[in-house]
């Protein structure tokens, strides 16, 4: 098997454990999510807390391994993250939790799918050029 195809296996193979985990602990759930957000659910507190220590764990392994980039903080950090998180509490899905939505067969997670790829599209035509927010990975063509 050639490297690319192996890479494309385990890329498939890690999305398959991975959707089936946020399927399977509730995170796909619109009124879990709601409650998560509310600090009304510890259960997914801990959820998030232990992903992201796991992320940590991750990274910090990655990091004496290979030589990972730092990205830059720019002027669009703060104001993108509290759109990513505004647009999160409104619909209940980031975009990994739409795309898991959509394999349980949430059909109406398609207004989110469609959403999130207006958000890019506007983004990629005009923010950058008209706010002076440098575009990071999200201009490279």
């Amino acid at each position: 098997m050639s490297s690319h195809r192996r890479q494309v296996f385990y890329a498939g193979a890690c999305g398959l454990v991975l959707g089936a985990t946020l399927s399977l602990s509730g995170l796909t759930d619109f009124g879990e999510i709601h409650r998560l957000f509310l600090l009304d659910n510890l259960r997914l507190v801990l959820v998030f807390a232990g992903a992201i220590g796991l992320s940590m764990l991750g990274f910090f392994v990655l990091g004496h391994r290979h030589s990972i980039v730092r990205k830059p903080f720019t002027n669009g950090t703060i104001p993108g993250s509290m759109l990513f998180g505004a647009g999160w509490a409104l619909t209940g899905a980031c975009p990994a939790i739409a795309l898991v939505q959509l394999g349980e067969g949430k059909v109406i997670v398609l207004v989110t799918i469609l959403g999130i790829l207006a958000g890019v599209w506007l983004y990629r035509r005009g923010l950058p050029r008209n706010l002076q927010i440098d575009p990071g990975i999200c201009g490279e063509d």
